[in-house]
């Protein structure tokens, strides 16, 4: 592991703060409105879309079996979004990829919100929300590894945690605006207009992403790791279009593990570290079941009929009260992570996850606000322990030509197998075991990432601006 000791900056001057506060702001407002779009979809399918997109006679648990299927196309599309964003982002640069991912997300989530439904169109209407379901996980998938090496190949070495996690902060930022759009529409207009048209609000709203792509496109540089690796290319052709790593052992590496001639940035990350991708994706596992069944699945637990029938307001503002939580919890343990290492704290947090998902339903069980908001705040918190210091962990796996299809390929391949299907799961186990097995099913989760991080190497310390491998 090289340390940072000479190329990776360790402070910036008053300018150059400046500028890092913009990009991570930038970053934070792209990834909070991309996330946004992406999570109204869950909220939708919990409440809404059972109703909306599926036939009246259907069955409320199998509508609401079906309208989360339709969720976890999302989660199908993101590794196919990670590979096509991850080619043209090794090859054209962050920024650039990262523009087009937000325009497809903003533009999918828009043509959401002016679907007809079922009893105006029939069939067609499930099929028109899978499809774009699809290219909005097309777009997260892509949207992901833009905005995070964005703010992390930009931020000095003792700070890369911290400011990665401005990136990070974007998915619980996403959850509460779109649990604050659904309440302020729910709260303004009737049960009857909600489902009729109230709840295409929050859709619509999300042409606001168009806007910060444009401002990403004309008031963003693309990062330095990126622009140098690009001078290296200049520099130093080999065999036509091939890179020139400048560290002799690493180019030693590439040609052995590799065939002569321009190679997909994809393939060579596969070729150099398909360990570290299949780990980086078990590291995610935790973090993507215990999400999706804390945002999504237990506001159809708590407020549908076949639950606890409680009121859908509540749920939605515990949801959200925990996710403003969860964003100070992140950014103190990415900074942690910065003075201690990213390991300890990643580990820390999935092993209390897997402790607290026993007492999250219990805590939810009670009917009590106070003690809903607890249950489901233990559970994002502990999450978030992992969430905000992995920005930075993830970067520092890869080397620069491959990092972004690396890093891209590790995250959403654990989205897939860890969050796709999660609040399905949920349901199943639920229904047919009881809510105890969903408990587990977090467990599990936990315990599968808390193994894959021990085989993983400590980051910590990696200067990200060498060629060679970490």
């Amino acid at each position: 592991m090289n340390q940072d000791t000479q190329t990776a900056p360790e402070s910036l001057d008053p300018g150059e703060q400046r500028s890092m506060r913009k990009v991570a702001l930038t970053a934070l407002a792209g990834t909070s409105i991309e996330w946004y779009d992406f999570f109204i979809y869950g909220t939708a399918a919990a409440l809404v879309f059972p109703k909306a997109f599926f036939p009246d006679d259907m069955p409320a648990m199998v509508a609401l079996i079906a309208s989360f299927s339709t969720f976890a196309v999302g989660f199908v599309a993101r590794p196919l979004g990670g590979v096509v964003f991850g080619h043209f982002g090794d090859q054209v640069g962050r920024k650039r990829t990262l523009v087009i991912a937000l325009m497809m997300m903003g533009v999918a989530t828009l043509l959401i919100g002016m679907l007809p439904t079922y009893e105006t169109i029939g069939v067609l209407a499930p099929l028109s929300l899978v499809l774009l379901r699809f290219i909005q996980g097309l777009a997260i998938g892509g949207q992901w590894g833009g905005a995070m090496l964005l703010v992390t190949e930009n931020a000095p070495a003792n700070k890369r945690g911290y400011y990665g996690a401005y990136a990070q902060a974007g998915a619980p930022v996403g959850v509460i605006l779109a649990n604050l759009a659904f309440l302020l529409i729910s709260a303004t207009v009737s049960d009857e207009a909600f489902m009729q048209w109230g709840w295409r609000i929050p859709f619509l709203a999300s042409v606001a992403l168009i806007g910060v792509s444009m401002y990403v496109q004309l008031n963003l540089e693309d990062t330095p790791a990126f622009r140098e690796l690009e001078k290296m290319q200049q520099e130093h052709p080999h065999q036509g279009e091939e890179i020139m790593p400048p560290d002799e052992a690493f180019e030693a590496v590439v040609a052995a593990k590799a065939p002569p001639g321009r190679r997909s940035p994809v393939l060579e990350a596969l070729r150099l570290y398909p360990g570290r991708i299949a780990l980086a994706a078990g590291a995610f596992l935790s973090i993507q079941v215990a999400f999706y069944i804390l945002i999504a699945f237990v506001v159809a637990y708590g407020s549908s009929s076949a639950g606890l029938g409680l009121p859908r307001d509540m749920m939605l503002a515990a949801v959200l009260i925990a996710a403003v939580l969860q964003v100070f919890i992140q950014f103190w343990a990415a900074a942690y992570s910065d003075r201690h290492g990213r390991k300890g704290v990643y580990l820390a947090g999935a092993a209390l996850l897997g402790l607290w998902s026993f007492a999250l339903f219990p805590l939810i069980d009670t009917g009590n606000f106070l003690l809903i908001v607890l249950g489901i705040t233990g559970g994002l918190g502990f999450l978030g322990m992992q969430y905000g210091p992995q920005a930075a962990f993830f970067t520092e796996l890869f080397s620069t030509h491959v990092r972004y299809s690396g890093a891209s390929l590790g995250y959403q391949i654990g989205a897939i197998l860890g969050g796709a299907l999660a609040p399905t799961i949920a349901v199943l186990l639920w229904n047919k075991y009881g809510i105890i097995y969903v408990s587990a099913y977090i467990a599990l989760a936990s315990l599968l990432t808390i193994i894959s991080v021990l085989l993983l190497t400590e980051t910590h310390g990696t200067d990200i601006h060498s060629m060679e491998a970490p």
